[in-house]
């Protein structure tokens, strides 16, 4: 075989070598496919009106959904805490899909466990499994807190976290006051992006049960919702930084998803203190970066802490704009002059690049907030989006979405998909084509058939490195947004030119 200790090849080599090719030759025997013409014939069908019609005629299947469940989300929220466990009510399989996924897009660990869910507690219930999974996770990985979710199954026959963490903590699992807030996440319903905000609200409720006082801490609350670029926190505590006033971020999972080598491992590095975020019913304001994975939770604090709750997304100039007046309304400070100076730097960096943007149609696919904002920046630059697909889409988002196309003259032809999968941008990029293609890793497939670039930009990022380390968010996040999407451009516009004596007239060195 051509795999060896002496030389260790990549798959993308190995699967070439003959053994291989022969393995697959072999295969193919007892496969009983069709004839490779066949197989041409109806792929090029499925690029057509007429198929187009029918994918978009389909009911009981979904493609490539564009979006995760609601466990992914929860426990995204859970470690933005610091030395909190994850522990999802359900089977080893699905919490094994879940820190995957993460790992996979972070290249990190994600440290989780499971109750370990098998037939008969399908049947008599997981009370057991909790009694014993929380004794075991609270004896063997030390944490702070365990934060508890559930998968289908638990959902299904009915599993009550509040009556079995009671249950739990009566039989000795945890001392009584160690906090062990929860979350319904069934994944059958919702997405990510409910998973986090039920998570949050959960861990929230728990932590600040008690802590209401007479005066305000003067502080105000950051809730970043199912942000998964790390770089962004970080610019949220540089801008407050600067504007000099203190603040909380609910949940700071930055380190966590990106933490240092040191040659020692720690299994929570960083998180918000549990002792600030029990001290957040306490803040003046509650500022949430995302609308739609935080709408549960805005409305407890606003009901329960009577505390006013915004939303800001400072995504592209007029976004990162109107956050950082509400900064200086809120806190009193005017608009740092470096921050002043880092806006005419993003842009000149948008002159620098508009005429090769400007008029570009584009397609879009991914959540809610996400996608809002990057049209929102993609309008500043000029480009004309086409086709806008939300699979978890929900009215208010529609109705929003709508509003800002409306208020741009570059807006006027777009249509949103709420609820459409990938395959049905598949359709839609064949019969309607785009000059480029905005998501995350899956739509490389889209790339694949179609030949329109792809610019990565949300979640899950996982056949490019080190993208989730950047800011999107901010006048810095403009410039790296106008980086990956002007560069993508750049590198088509090379692919098409680069045959000599044939495509190679503006082959260019200069752009």
């Amino acid at each position: 075989m051509p795999q060896n200790p002496e030389k260790i090849q990549d798959h993308v080599e190995l699967f070439h070598q003959p053994e291989y090719q022969q393995l697959f030759e072999n295969k193919k025997q007892f496969e009983n496919g069709h004839e490779p013409e066949e197989v041409q014939r109806v792929a090029e069908w499925t690029k057509g009106w007429d198929y187009r019609e029918k994918n978009f005629a389909r009911e009981a299947l979904t493609v490539n959904p564009a979006k995760g469940c609601q466990p992914l989300g929860a426990i995204f929220a859970a470690v933005g805490f610091e030395g909190t466990l994850p522990f999802v009510q359900g089977s080893q399989g699905c919490v094994a899909y879940f820190r995957t996924h993460l790992t996979r897009h972070y290249k990190e660990p994600f440290s989780g466990v499971s109750s370990s869910m098998t037939e008969d507690a399908a049947v008599f219930g997981g009370l057991q499994n909790m009694i014993d999974g929380l004794a075991n996770s609270y004896q063997l990985y030390k944490p702070k807190m365990i934060a508890v979710c559930t998968t289908c199954m638990a959902e299904v026959i009915g599993d009550d976290l509040q009556a079995f963490i009671n249950n739990s903590k009566q039989a000795g699992s945890v001392p009584q006051d160690f906090p062990v807030p929860y979350a319904h996440t069934p994944s059958f319903v919702g997405s990510h992006i409910t998973g986090y905000d039920n998570m949050m609200k959960g861990i929230l409720s728990n932590l600040t049960a008690g802590h209401k006082k007479e005066t305000s801490n003067g502080k105000i609350n950051f809730i970043p919702g199912f942000d998964t670029y790390v770089g962004n926190n970080r610019e949220i505590k540089r801008i407050a930084s600067l504007f000099g006033f203190d603040y909380t971020i609910l949940a700071d999972n930055s380190d966590y998803l990106d933490s240092p080598n040191t040659g020692e491992f720690d299994m929570y590095p960083g998180g918000t203190k549990l002792e600030d975020a029990a001290d957040s019913i306490n803040a003046k304001a509650t500022i949430a970066l995302q609308a739609h994975s935080t709408p549960k939770t805005r409305e407890y604090i606003e009901k329960e802490w009577q505390q006013p709750t915004s939303v800001s997304r400072p995504w592209g100039i007029k976004g990162t704009d109107e956050f950082l007046m509400k900064l200086s309304e809120l806190s009193g400070i005017p608009i740092p002059e470096e921050l002043e100076i880092e806006r005419g730097r993003a842009v000149d960096a948008m002159t620098d690049s508009h005429s090769w943007i400007h008029g570009k149609r584009f397609a879009i696919y991914g959540e809610p907030d996400l996608v809002y904002s990057v049209v929102g920046f993609m309008l500043e630059m000029g480009a004309e989006p086409v086709h806008i697909l939300v699979h978890n889409s929900n009215e208010v988002f529609e109705a929003e979405i709508k509003e800002l196309l409306a208020s741009s003259p570059f807006g006027q032809h777009a249509t949103v998909w709420p609820g459409k999968d990938l395959w049905h941008m598949r359709s839609l990029l064949f019969t309607e084509p785009v000059d480029f293609l905005v998501g995350n890793t899956y739509g490389k497939y889209l790339w694949r058939d179609t030949k329109i670039p792809l610019v990565r930009i949300g979640y899950p990022i996982m056949d490019r490195h080190h993208l989730h380390r950047y800011a999107t968010i901010g006048y810095q996040g403009v410039i790296n947004l106008l980086n990956w999407t002007v560069n993508t451009l750049f590198e088509e516009i090379d692919r098409n030119t680069n045959i000599p004596s044939k495509t190679d007239i503006s082959y260019d060195l200069i752009r």
